[in-house]
């Protein structure tokens, strides 16, 4: 019987879903979005949330805590063909996600339906995004354009003179 179970199976074992709950939510702390089938993404969700939740309060159990239930995986990023260390997904949860949603009090993900479908099994793909991305990006395109600006603005007086 399932009294009071209230996490679906996925076709998968009790250490292959811990292991994918934990992959897709690294996943999603490193890029920020992730495409994945709504199941999956319904269940990573929870647990993704209660992850920033606990990177909120930034103390150093909640370091120990997030650690023990999600792992510490490194993040690399390509840099002139070479793949370079540039931090740890605790790092980043606790650095950049937990002070970003310190004055919301949940919902920090966002589940979109796309239209198309997997190849093979025809599963419904989803994107699963950190709310409030959008807001980053749009910050630091106004940054850009304000470095840009001042730098075509003084070309331009330096060709007039």
């Amino acid at each position: 019987m399932r009294h009071r179970v209230t996490q679906a199976r996925l076709s998968r074992t009790s250490g292959h879903r811990l292991a994918m709950r934990r992959n897709l939510a690294s996943s999603l702390f490193e890029h920020e979005t992730i495409s994945t089938t709504i199941q999956k993404a319904k269940d990573v969700r929870a647990f993704a949330e209660k992850l920033i939740t606990l990177a909120g309060k930034g103390d150093l159990a909640a370091r120990r805590r997030a650690i023990s239930l999600l792992g510490n995986r490194a993040i690399y990023r390509d840099e002139d063909g070479k793949m370079v260390k540039s931090g740890t997904v605790i790092s980043k949860l606790f650095s950049e996600l937990g002070p970003r949603y310190l004055d919301r009090q949940g919902g920090y993900t966002r589940i979109i339906r796309l239209a198309k479908r997997r190849l093979g099994d025809n599963g419904q793909l989803v994107l699963l995004q950190l709310v409030g991305q959008e807001a980053q990006e749009t910050k630091e395109k106004s940054k850009s354009e304000k470095k840009g600006r001042g730098k075509k603005s003084s070309k331009a007086k330096g060709g007039d003179s």
